[in-house]
């Protein structure tokens, strides 16, 4: 029999049938598996609820335990009714179809049946007649939902609780309080109450100037090692966690030290209550050797870092040559101290070098000289220190010294020991040589004073011969009588003191007080300079360095009156009071604009310039030589005129571009930076703009004027060539080149072109400075060619101790010594203005501020 061709109509309806059956099937499947699976899921439910409530991380482990158990034999329990599950056969699925889709007669059955017995071809295709009627019904199956039947075993509803709390639980571990599901299977000791936070840093010791060094997770996961300074601290800060960390450092030798919690100061309540949740934990402890830090909780690893330490070097001093007596009297000490990060502290240690007596009792212990330390970026490290030891009681004795630094790890070094003769200060007066004589003997051994009295009876025996002043010999009476009386030795250091006091009165009178309080005055600036003092401390210790410089000229004039000078020696040298003021005015603006340490050099000049310092006056000068310098004086008043010309022309023409709208341009135009003087108040005046703009009737007036004195000061400058040619000098081309520039600037002036006068007024002036210096040299060599003692003297003395022409031999052209002039100054204080002005500019960046507090030396 052929087999009949299938058509299209039964292949859709099979299609149709087959996804019914599927879909029928998963049904089946829900209705049969979910009430069997329900118990096991309801105890899955509350497993979690307890887990995340975090009921499990508050109780002990023994009530844990339990109730995990019974969680698990429940779970065991709730799996037994699924050995009753059993999938859906065909035949059921067809039924569960059929009666779904309320078909009658059976027809889905129908297609998949056979006639019963052997059918004949008339039987055959009356059944296939009859599937095909059936089929017909089956246009539209579908399913119904899954009926499991759980209402009628769970009256009560008690999925709907549990799911319920399922949901409440699960909000509730996200919080701080909340649990995780690994509470329940961790012993109490390993749990933490809140994930840890672990903050870790190294902060090198404070003497290395180095930032602190933060640890960060990803650098140790790298195998990352940090380079640290030797004796750097560290520390580890742990929030939370289960209070059961450690902190071990692992040596690279092998060997370890655990580093101890600090421990925190608890009253009773705190020590009565529990462990906070979010308790701080922290380790504090030397890096002393290469190592490894290791965190710990439990058997768990929180970090480990690797640090390369790097050791500290002990510092070394030395002497730059031997010890020496300063000019002035004060003991000069060269030296060179070299360490990785710069010394903490230096001092001079002195011994004496003879043996005293076994039953010595000195009334004083060695002098103290602390030693200054060399500034950062000082060359080899060098640095000098002078110091007055002429009033102590060692002075004049021979001493061993030596040099001791100590660097901020307390290493300390030592230095050769040198024998030096203390320096003493020299008495002319033989009394004053006396005193000092008796003042020795007691102050090194208290148990001379019956020789002193010996001594002090003798000298006053006949007081007529030995004292020129009754003042005098009372001064020494009185300080017999109280050596006699003293019973302790605070008594005989005062008397000692006292007899000091004396033999500077009569050795010099009240000049040595004033002498003193200026060396008191200067050391005190040194110090503040080199301590970085504010601007008012400077202030005032100027204006006492003044105070007492004032009073030592004028008590070294009292005793050295005009007309009774003593012969200067050949390399004597004059320094003029114009000089000092000039010298302490640029150590206060150098020191308030911010360079301290230029200010602390020009401050070490004006020192070594007192120590050489020669007051008399030169007398037999001859005629010649004193209209020189009358001529040399005028030169010096016409440079000066022409530099307060070209300050008054640039403010005019600044003011003028002002009110023209160009205040941008100031800055490209010649010769005008710095030119404002320091104690103009341009800043304050029309807000930031500077000075007040000028009408054009006012900026002519201005330039008429102006024009009017160049033209007068290019004639005396005429007239000064032709009196120096008169007296046999030759003005050298600077000259000539000074009165061009400054007829150039005459007629700028005229035709109103205020910024090209400022360039050739600033071409004379310096044209004025080489004719000067050319000058100078010249009258040199005229006093040299005189071939007697006094032009040996006037070549030596026309330069003050730091080798300068001095302002009575005319000019200073600062040709020798680079000491910034008012120009260099004002700028510099321009600089620093602007610098504070940006830095108090809430709205700056922070990597500008932190740029410009840098510049200021604020970090």
């Amino acid at each position: 029999m052929t087999e009949r061709p299938t058509s299209g109509t039964e292949r859709n309806l099979a299609v149709r049938l087959a996804a019914s059956r599927l879909t029928t099937r998963a049904v089946m499947m829900v209705e049969r598996a979910w009430p069997l699976l329900l118990p096991l899921l309801l105890v899955v439910a509350l497993f979690l609820s307890v887990t995340w409530l975090g009921l499990f991380a508050r109780l002990p482990d023994m009530a844990r335990f339990a109730i995990v158990a019974l969680f698990g034999g429940a779970a065991l329990a709730a799996l037994y009714p699924l050995r009753f599950f059993s999938l859906p056969t065909a035949s059921e699925i067809d039924s569960r179809i059929e009666a779904a889709n309320a078909l009658l007669h059976s027809p889905l059955r129908v297609q998949t049946d056979r006639p019963g017995g052997e059918a004949g071809e008339f039987a055959q295709a009356l059944w296939r007649e009859h599937q095909k009627r059936m089929a017909a019904r089956l246009g539209s199956l579908g399913t119904d939902l899954p009926s499991t039947g759980v209402a009628r075993r769970d009256p009560w509803a008690v999925r709907s609780v549990v799911a319920l709390l399922l949901v409440v639980s699960l909000a509730f571990s996200y919080g701080p309080q909340g649990g995780r599901i690994s509470d329940a299977f961790s012993a109490a000791g390993t749990r933490d109450a809140v994930p840890p936070r672990i903050d870790a840093w190294v902060t090198p010791p404070g003497y290395t100037g180095k930032p602190p060094i933060f640890l960060s997770t990803d650098a140790t996961r790298k195998d990352g090692t940090f380079t640290v300074p030797q004796g750097s601290d560290v520390t580890v800060r742990i929030t939370g966690g289960a209070n059961d960390e450690t902190v071990v450092y692992a040596e690279a030798s092998g060997s370890s030290r655990e580093i101890k919690p600090d421990a925190p100061a608890k009253t009773d309540a705190a020590a009565n209550s529990p462990a906070p949740v979010n308790a701080v934990h922290q380790f504090n402890g030397k890096l002393i050797t290469d190592g490894a830090l290791v965190l710990k909780s439990g058997n768990d690893e929180l970090g480990r870092w690797a640090f390369a330490v790097t050791p500290d070097v002990a510092p070394q001093i030395r002497f730059a040559g031997e010890p020496r007596r300063a000019a002035n009297g004060t003991a000069e000490i060269n030296y060179q101290i070299d360490d990785d990060y710069g010394p903490a502290k230096a001092l001079a240690e002195f011994k004496l070098a003879e043996q005293q007596a076994p039953d010595a009792r000195p009334l004083y212990g060695a002098p103290e000289m602390p030693l200054a330390l060399p500034r950062r970026g000082a060359k080899n490290n060098a640095a000098r220190t002078t110091k007055d030891l002429t009033d102590h009681v060692w002075a004049g004795a021979s001493v061993k010294v030596t040099l001791e630094a100590t660097d901020g790890a307390g290493q300390t070094a030592r230095s050769e020991t040198k024998t030096w003769t203390l320096p003493e200060r020299p008495f002319a007066n033989p009394l004053a040589r006396a005193v000092i004589e008796q003042r020795r003997l007691l102050a090194l051994d208290a148990n001379a004073r019956p020789r002193v009295l010996d001594l002090m009876d003798a000298i006053t025996l006949r007081p007529e011969d030995t004292f020129d002043s009754m003042s005098n010999y009372l001064g020494l009476m009185s300080a017999r009588s109280r050596l006699k009386l003293a019973g302790t030795d605070d008594e005989l250091r005062g008397v000692v003191s006292y007899l000091w006091d004396l033999a500077l009165g009569i050795e010099n009178g009240s000049l040595s007080n004033a002498e003193k309080r200026l060396r008191q005055a200067q050391q005190a600036l040194q110090d503040a300079l080199q301590n970085g003092a504010s601007d008012e401390e400077i202030d005032k210790l100027m204006k006492e360095l003044r105070q007492a410089m004032a009073d030592f000229m004028r008590e070294l004039a009292q005793r050295n009156p005009q007309g009774k000078e003593q012969p200067l020696p050949d390399d004597a040298r004059v320094l003029s009071e114009n000089d000092l003021k000039r010298m302490m005015d640029q150590i206060e603006d150098l020191a308030k604009s911010g360079d301290r340490d230029k200010a602390q050099q020009l401050l070490s000049e004006l020192q070594d310039m007192m120590n050489n310092l020669r007051t008399a006056r030169r007398q037999n000068q001859g005629q010649q030589n004193s209209e020189m310098r009358q001529q040399m004086d005028k030169l010096g008043e016409i440079m000066r005129r022409q530099q307060e010309m070209m300050n008054e022309t640039y403010r005019t023409d600044r003011q003028q571009r002002r009110q023209d709208g160009e205040e941008g341009t100031d800055q490209e135009m010649p010769g005008q930076q710095g030119q404002r003087r320091p104690d103009s108040n341009e800043g304050q005046q029309n807000g930031a703009g500077g000075d007040k703009p000028m009408t054009p009737e006012e900026f002519a007036d201005a330039l008429k004027q102006l024009q009017e004195g160049q033209g007068k000061l290019k004639n005396d400058l005429d007239k000064l060539k032709k009196d120096l040619e008169g007296m046999g000098m030759e003005p050298n081309e600077g000259f000539g080149e000074a009165g061009r520039s400054m007829g150039d600037a005459e007629q700028s002036l005229g035709g109103g072109e205020s910024g090209a006068a400022v360039g050739q007024q600033g071409r004379a002036l310096e044209a004025l400075r080489r004719g000067a210096k050319d000058m100078m040299q010249q009258l040199q060599a005229m006093q040299g060619d005189d071939g007697n003692a006094q032009g040996r003297r006037d070549r030596g003395s026309s330069r003050d101790p730091l080798d300068r022409p001095t302002r009575s031999d005319g000019p200073d052209e600062n040709s020798s010594v680079k000491v910034p002039d008012q120009i260099d100054m004002q700028r510099a204080r321009e600089i620093l203005d602007a610098i504070r002005k940006r830095l108090g500019n809430a709205l700056s960046p922070d990597i500008e501020r932190s740029y410009l507090e840098r510049l200021l030396n604020l970090k």
